[in-house]
């Protein structure tokens, strides 16, 4: 790709990919999907986004000090989600923009994200929803939409302070408690409820009153974006309220916004 006039004012630089195509049927872009480079170092990660032949890319980059790159144009189909599901859609490439976060993931000591990173990352996205009208609970982790193969960006991402700026859709955990919980091999009507209340929101999974290993992955991406400081794949009674209030919540939005 020759270079091109970047779609954000605040990214600094552009690296074009060799790694893009067309939305599918002219989609618009109405998600913003947020990873983590996942890689020990960011000339690597660079590298990976933009050379031809590695199959991936990202529309942007966020690094450490803040600085943005642009190395796919909005217009154009990055390829940064892979196989992924969200709301019934399951080419999220096309009706998505991907933000790569320079972070060396889980598999490198996933360190925490500096305030100076996170500070660009809640402006880059705040323009991507004005200029796209993406609506704050479209704004998700790769590990939502690929809950079975990404953690990215993971449980330290700091989700709550995206949301307090205006940048995706949250509500206040649920406290711990003790009690009973529904966990890998339960078969109940509790279970299809769960499911179901996923399924609302979003997520892809089974609804079979099973508490299979497909279900377990979704409750842990679920986890990892909404309660994070515990992630073990258990719907214990704060991962159940949780989720429930974000569909109150996402509800309350919906109504409001067609009354608006």
């Amino acid at each position: 790709m020759k270079t091109f006039t970047p779609d954000s004012s605040i990214a600094s630089d552009v690296i074009p990919s060799a790694n893009y195509g067309e939305r599918h049927k002219g989609r618009l872009p109405d998600m913003i999907v947020l990873h983590y480079t996942g890689m020990p170092d960011v000339e690597g990660a660079i590298a990976q986004l933009c050379t031809a032949g590695t199959d991936v890319s990202a529309h942007y980059i966020v690094l450490e000090d803040g600085r943005i790159v642009q190395c796919v144009p909005e217009a154009k189909r990055a390829w940064h989600a892979g196989v992924a599901s969200w709301a019934g859609e399951e080419d999220i490439n096309s009706c998505s923009i991907g933000v790569e976060i320079v972070n060396r993931g889980h598999d490198w000591g996933y360190p925490e994200f500096p305030l100076r990173q996170i500070a660009a990352v809640i402006a880059l996205c705040r323009g991507i929803m004005l200029r796209r009208k993406v609506p704050s609970h479209r704004v998700l982790a790769h590990s939502d939409v690929a809950p079975s193969r990404k953690r990215d960006p993971g449980e330290k991402f700091p989700w709550h302070s995206l949301a307090n700026s205006g940048v995706g859709h949250w509500v206040q955990p649920a406290p711990i408690v003790r009690g009973e919980a529904l966990r890998l091999g339960t078969i109940s009507d509790d279970v299809s409820s769960l499911q179901q209340a996923l399924a609302k929101y979003g997520y892809s999974v089974p609804v079979n009153g099973k508490y299979d290993g497909s279900t377990m992955e979704v409750v842990t991406a679920f986890q990892r974006h909404f309660r994070p400081v515990r992630v073990d794949g258990v719907a214990d009674h704060s991962t159940l309220t949780t989720l429930q209030s974000l569909l109150a919540s996402l509800s309350a939005d919906t109504k409001a916004a067609a009354t608006g």
